[in-house]
């Protein structure tokens, strides 16, 4: 195969990769505003809930630690 229907399979080969993403994204559906504002709540409760649990493992940890090592 000669390099120019290389180049040519390469873009015509592009403008059908093209094509087929608008027709998937045709398919797409978005979820709705209320949606979305309820679990991006969930999201950020979740990591308060983790965030806390692993301050307060972190913090027993270091004392169980002080407590042995004295």
């Amino acid at each position: 195969m000669n390099p120019l229907a290389k180049v040519k399979d390469f873009f015509g080969g592009a403008g059908e990769f093209i094509g087929d993403v608008k027709s998937e994204m045709r398919k797409v559906s978005y979820p709705a505003r209320e949606e979305v504002v309820g679990t991006t709540i969930v999201v950020l409760v979740a990591s308060v809930i983790l965030a806390v649990y692993l301050w307060l493992a972190d913090i027993v940890i270091v004392q169980l630690f002080k407590a042995l090592g004295s």
